[in-house]
């Protein structure tokens, strides 16, 4: 736990006793602040009592008597209108943020110096994320990882002068993160998201941009046209921009041709690494992935070597384009972390002949976007409430079998594709939500992981059940 110094002594309001909100009042309470929380979900409360958290109606406090608001990341903050918190802050003239800026703070405090790695951008964050750490961590050094990949930033190690952090963040946590100032901020990619809670696609970029502007090296993804204006501007105010591409080259910075990565410094280009045969990192996306991770690597001191030797060993981010497994030709591929229909195309993209296990509760569109990669299925194995709906938009262009199940589809899938005898992939890249079958698409994935261990003859690739 970072214990929150900042607040010493001075009484903080804060809303939303989830997982992070619970972890951030326990590091308040740590650091000495006086707190005040409050959820709408009587079980929050509960629990937060149970640890020791004063809790109370936020309506009823002295608002003028409190040094901040402190927000979950999943309150609303201004659309589609502000939670009545922040309305109240706003009147008493308090100051309202999140978590992450409470760890900027501490670190600003306690170890100014100290590494900080911040990634964001539409999507890739999570796949970048883990990617970094892995090669800091495999070079040796002390690694923290955490943010929006599902560790609350304020339960990782205290900020130190040689502990490295990567941190992935939303534009939820940026939107209240006003100091954020990475040693590395990388912004990967801009596309429309999360509108509903920022009211345009311009006021979504500008909470993108800030993360970067307040970096002392911006890593900025130029293969969209919001992002390379973002690259711009940020060069313009003095930071130094290094841009990133999966299709072109770039001037400065790191860039993609194919599966071969390019480092460019001063206009001269010269070959990093080739991606060729890692297994972890196929596709596009994972170049342009990797060419980030490359980037931010160099701009906190890690040498050329070690970050090749973190990419070759990158064992991939569970549940999501992850080998699992191999059976002779065939490997067996959990992206589990695919609920709906454009976060499956990657995959699908990767690989030439794909046995599909694919269904769940439906997203809204289906799964029609996906009609030119329909070739590249041999057979798709339906599962879940979406079946029949898949099964129609399959039609005539692939060959398909409704197996309700995730272990029948296992089982069949596994069958078809040893009897084949090619290269191909036993890939469940569901295109829908979980909650039809699972509890979420963690314990989808865990579940296909361990029919995939029960196979005879298959080699894991992975911990069985636990993925990496």
């Amino acid at each position: 736990m970072i214990p929150v110094t900042t607040f010493k002594d001075r009484k903080v309001a804060l809303f939303g006793l989830g997982g992070s909100g619970l972890a951030t009042a326990k590091a308040l309470v740590a650091g000495g602040a006086q707190v005040i929380a409050w959820d709408d979900n009587p079980d929050s409360i509960a629990k937060a009592n149970a640890a020791g958290i004063t809790t109370g109606d936020l309506r009823s406090i002295d608002w003028s008597a409190q040094a901040a608001l402190v927000l979950s990341p999943g309150v609303p903050l201004t659309h589609p209108k502000p939670h009545w918190t922040v309305d109240l802050a706003r009147s008493a003239g308090v100051e309202i943020i999140g978590d992450v800026e409470l760890f900027v703070r501490e670190r600003r405090v306690h170890a100014p110096e100290c590494p900080l790695i911040a990634i964001t951008g539409t999507n890739g964050k999570s796949t970048t994320t883990a990617l970094i750490a892995h090669i800091l961590t495999s070079s040796g050094r002390d690694t923290q990882l955490g943010g929006n990949i599902g560790t609350a930033i304020l339960t990782l190690e205290p900020p130190a002068s040689e502990r490295f952090y990567v941190v992935e963040c939303s534009s939820y946590q940026i939107d209240l993160a006003p100091t954020l100032n990475p040693t590395a901020g990388i912004l990967l990619n801009l596309t429309p998201d999360h509108l509903d809670r920022h009211g345009t696609m311009q006021h979504y970029a500008d909470v993108k941009e800030r993360l970067v502007s307040g970096s002392r090296t911006a890593v900025i993804g130029v293969d969209d046209s919001y992002s390379a204006l973002i690259a711009d501007r940020v060069e313009r105010t003095g930071v130094v921009v290094r841009r990133i591409s999966k299709r072109m080259p770039v001037a400065d910075g790191v860039y993609a041709d194919g599966t071969r990565i390019f480092d460019v410094v001063g206009g001269e280009a010269s070959l990093l690494v080739d991606l060729e045969g890692i297994q972890t990192l196929r596709g596009s996306h994972n170049a342009q992935n990797a060419a980030a991770a490359i980037a931010a690597c160099q701009a906190v001191g890690v040498s050329a070597e070690e970050i090749r030797e973190g990419l070759r060993s990158f064992p991939g981010l569970k549940h999501r384009m992850q080998p699992v497994g191999r059976r002779g030709e065939v490997v067996f591929v959990n992206d589990s972390k695919a609920t709906n229909a454009d976060a499956a195309a990657p995959a699908l993209s990767s690989y030439e002949r794909i046995y599909w296990i694919a269904g769940g509760l439906p997203k809204e569109g289906g799964i029609a976007s996906l009609a030119p990669l329909f070739p590249r299925i041999v057979k798709a194995y339906l599962i879940g409430e979406a079946a029949p709906a898949f099964a129609v938009t399959l039609g005539k262009a692939a060959a398909y079998e409704i197996s309700g199940t995730l272990e029948q589809a296992v089982a069949h899938a596994a069958a078809d594709a040893g009897a084949d005898g090619q290269a191909s992939a036993v890939m469940l890249s569901p295109a829908c939500a979980s909650f039809d079958q699972f509890k979420n698409f963690e314990v989808r994935g865990d579940a296909f992981v361990s029919l995939v261990a029960a196979l005879d003859g298959v080699t894991m690739l992975v911990e069985t059940g636990r993925g990496n």
